[in-house]
């Protein structure tokens, strides 16, 4: 179902344009064209209870004014690139910054912040594009991407992207969905995670690397036994830099789209459990660190802690770091982009 807000106007002064997927078990996933976001995921319970599982806004204009990214796809390059800048040549090429020097999720006006063109849409699927200009945020050639978001029977709602480029360019696209399964107004510290990586990636206080990636081994890193947000929260200097989870996962080898799971996360109440599943190489774990202040669906205001995003990505500023096992961040001209992920919600 696709509704235009004729009283909610976006920044370039169209409505915004909302879709509504529902599948035959209830369940129902909204998006919106303004930053291609996923607005929405409410799901029917065991009890009769319909849950909605994702931090989100009162209404669509609140959306450009925040800046948690809820439920936005990221790029053209999520996570940070230091300095905002790479090399192409052997040569510096710089990026517009929106974090101190750094840049962040793909610049003050990243994918986030535009308005994507409806390809099509139907009962449960619809299909977003964006063409992204020559030196857009400072990315060098023109780049058309598009996100299909498809709403399955079983509760899974499988997101993929693609891309091309007219000239060498990093890509790195993601959702950055916020979870909170028990609801709003909950501290998701209280939920229970299990994430399949032996390795995450050390950041400074800015949120860039600082050291190669390092084992979760016998540090409050390690889920990869399911373990509460909370039950090693702040116990090593990693978290109290950034004060909390803020960190990528290089995940194992075996994980992928369709069959082993990323992460598995479980609600407090033990009602609802949802399951990750990606072809990207690694998972930014945020604990809504710095949520403190960002417009809620009611009217208020998040606190920190209100949700969970896990982010399907390359490591951040992997521009800069060609060596780490994972593939290749840049893409060429004549190929493309590709990547997927799925988020799986049971009613237990």
């Amino acid at each position: 179902m696709l509704i235009a807000t004729d009283t909610h106007r976006a920044p370039d002064g169209a409505p915004f344009q909302l879709v509504t997927l529902k599948n035959p078990a209830g369940a129902t996933a909204t998006f919106m064209d303004w930053g291609a976001t996923w607005l929405s995921f409410v799901l029917p319970l065991a009890d009769g209870e319909k849950r909605e599982l994702l931090l989100g806004c009162q209404s669509p204009e609140a959306y450009p004014e925040q800046t948690a990214y809820l439920g936005a796809t990221v790029g053209r390059y999520a996570n940070r690139i230091a300095r905002a800048q790479f090399q192409i040549d052997c040569k510096p090429h710089l990026l517009v910054a929106n974090q101190g020097v750094h840049q962040l999720h793909g610049g003050p006006e990243g994918f986030n912040a535009r308005r994507w063109k409806i390809l099509n849409h139907s009962d449960q699927k619809v299909t977003f594009q964006l063409v992204s200009p020559d030196g857009d945020q400072g990315f060098p050639g023109e780049l058309t991407a598009e996100v299909h978001y498809v709403l399955t029977n079983d509760n899974r709602l499988e997101i993929s992207y693609k891309a091309q480029v007219n000239k060498l360019c990093p890509v790195n696209l993601t959702n950055h969905a916020y979870f909170n399964l028990d609801g709003e107004g909950h501290d998701v510290r209280k939920h229970k995670l299990q994430l399949f990586a032996e390795r995450f990636l050390p950041v400074d206080s800015d949120g860039i690397p600082c050291a190669d990636l390092t084992s979760v081994q016998q540090t409050g890193m390690d889920f990869r036994k399911p373990k509460t947000l909370a039950q090693d929260f702040l116990s090593d200097r990693d978290q109290q830099r950034v004060k909390g989870y803020d960190h990528a996962y290089l995940l194992y080898a075996t994980c992928n789209a369709s069959e082993n799971a990323a992460a598995h996360l479980w609600s407090a109440d033990e009602k609802v459990k949802m399951s990750v599943f990606t072809s990207a190489p690694a998972l930014q774990l945020y604990s809504g660190n710095f949520l403190n202040g960002t417009p809620n669906r009611s009217g208020g205001h998040y606190a920190n802690y209100s949700g969970v995003a896990l982010e399907s990505e390359f490591l951040p500023d992997s521009p800069n770091h060609s060596t780490w096992p994972q593939p290749s961040c840049w893409l060429k001209p004549g190929q493309t982009y590709r990547a997927s992920t799925v988020y799986q919600f049971f009613a237990l």
